[in-house]
């Protein structure tokens, strides 16, 4: 009879690399540039080849966002909280990828990575469950002098450019993104341009996550290169500054004002920490409504 011939045990496979790609309007596109930058760890080991996004590739996202805008903002809150929620079951169950892949990028155990991961997984389910109460604390009925009702209610600024911290590749990233899309808006992120693996791992999260394309979209490169072209876009409502350093955040602050575009400036910020509303707010405009109370039956007695 004949045999099959087998590989030799001591053969090995070819390995198998990953292709990191940016995450823009719900898919997976390489630079337009053909540009790539290496990514290496702590140690200064290569890990991966990232793409260095361009001016176009910047461009590209704002253009999906605005499109993204209408139909997140016109969900109702419920329906973003549980998409948010999602996220975080998606996280959960690539967990380890993403331990890796923190430890890589910030020289840390597989323990610490662990932590690390954990509590970026409890933040976005925190944000899930704010959705739909934070209205409740930055909204309300206004008191008034009259037979009127007066409510203002929150409502989403629009597209928000931000440029995600540098030194937390993760806990930081999650809790920039989070924020700004549960209350409705759209983000446009250029991630750390040191450690850009684990967020362009999170666009294939957020891919299939019930998240509409568009609701995020994720750049990697250089943060000078691309933030001044989207500081002063003029379809870009707000600017979150967190991973900017002082002179590149100047440098944004006064783009941003050619059309008063909202800005969070960056600060001394510990991820870890109780993050607070303060980055869901920063990111929402107040609109009041005036409506006559009416009055009931000749004897004038109002409701």
């Amino acid at each position: 009879m004949g045999t099959v011939e087998t590989s030799s045990s001591s053969s090995t496979r070819l390995s198998v690399f990953k292709t990191y790609k940016l995450y823009v309007g719900g898919k997976f596109p390489r630079s337009e540039s053909g540009r790539v930058y290496e990514v290496s760890d702590s140690k200064g080991k290569w890990l991966a080849n990232a793409p260095l996004s361009s001016r176009k590739d910047a461009r590209d996202a704002v253009v999906a966002a605005r499109k993204a805008f209408g139909g997140w903002s016109g969900a109702t809150a419920y329906n973003r909280g549980q998409i948010l929620y999602r996220v975080a079951e998606m996280l959960e169950g690539r967990r380890e990828q993403f331990v890796r892949e923190v430890a890589d990028a910030e020289g840390l155990s597989k323990s610490k990575a662990g932590a690390v991961v954990d509590a970026a997984i409890d933040r976005w389910v925190w944000y899930a469950g704010w959705t739909d109460k934070i209205a409740q604390i930055v909204g309300g009925a206004n008191p008034v002098a009259g037979p009127y009702f007066n409510l203002s209610t929150p409502e989403p600024t629009g597209v928000v450019t931000v440029i995600a911290p540098q030194e937390s590749s993760f806990l930081g990233l999650v809790s920039v993104i989070a924020p700004v899309i549960a209350t409705g808006n759209t983000a446009v992120v250029i991630a750390s341009e040191k450690a850009p693996l684990p967020a362009l791992s999170l666009g294939e999260v957020l891919a299939t996550s019930d998240l509409p394309g568009g609701v995020v979209n994720i750049l990697s490169g250089k943060a000078a290169e691309m933030g001044p072209h989207l500081a002063a876009h003029q379809d870009v409502n707000a600017i979150d500054l967190a991973g900017a350093d002082s002179v590149l955040a100047t440098e944004l602050e006064v783009a941003a004002a050619d059309n008063l575009k909202r800005v969070l400036r960056p600060g001394a910020a510990d991820w870890a920490a109780d993050p607070g509303t303060h980055r869901m707010t920063a990111f929402l405009e107040t609109k009041t409504v005036w409506h006559p109370t009416g009055s009931l039956g000749a004897s004038g007695s109002a409701y």
